[in-house]
């Protein structure tokens, strides 16, 4: 873990936490599914509280979601997930579905699949912009 994700969190802090059990309930995954995502994707990286608790930021509740969507409705692989992840951080993710799209021929069927599965990553494509251009 980084030294910036062990930094003990304060409580003054305006950004709302969330402990391994809130995240649980709150995207319908088991704690130790959590944990196990923690180890297999590197983006995923809740920091740790004073006592050494998993604390969870918003943007890992949405990640954890993302996960969820691209390993439970989508059929990804591990692997799978954690390439399109990383892909979409460098930007390659809306390319690499439309190259998909294109270079195969499918069903009525799978197309409905393929067409959501690019309108997906369209949407997370444009809110990672969103959230550099609000950086800047």
């Amino acid at each position: 873990m980084s030294s910036a994700a062990s930094v003990a969190v304060s409580e003054e802090q305006d950004e709302r936490y969330y402990r391994i059990g809130e995240v649980s309930r709150i995207t319908e995954v088991r704690p130790f599914v959590l944990r196990y995502w923690e180890e297999e994707f590197p983006m995923l990286e809740p920091v740790k509280g004073r006592q050494g608790y998993r604390l969870y930021r918003q943007q890992d509740v949405d990640l954890v979601l993302k996960i969820k969507r691209l390993l439970y409705d989508e059929g990804f692989t591990i692997a799978g997930a954690r390439r399109h992840l990383r892909d979409l951080e460098n930007g390659g993710g809306l390319e690499a579905a439309v190259e998909e799209l294109t270079a195969s021929t499918v069903t009525e069927g799978e197309a409905v699949k393929l067409n959501r599965k690019m309108l997906l990553d369209l949407r997370d494509s444009l809110r990672s912009f969103l959230t550099l251009l609000e950086g800047k």
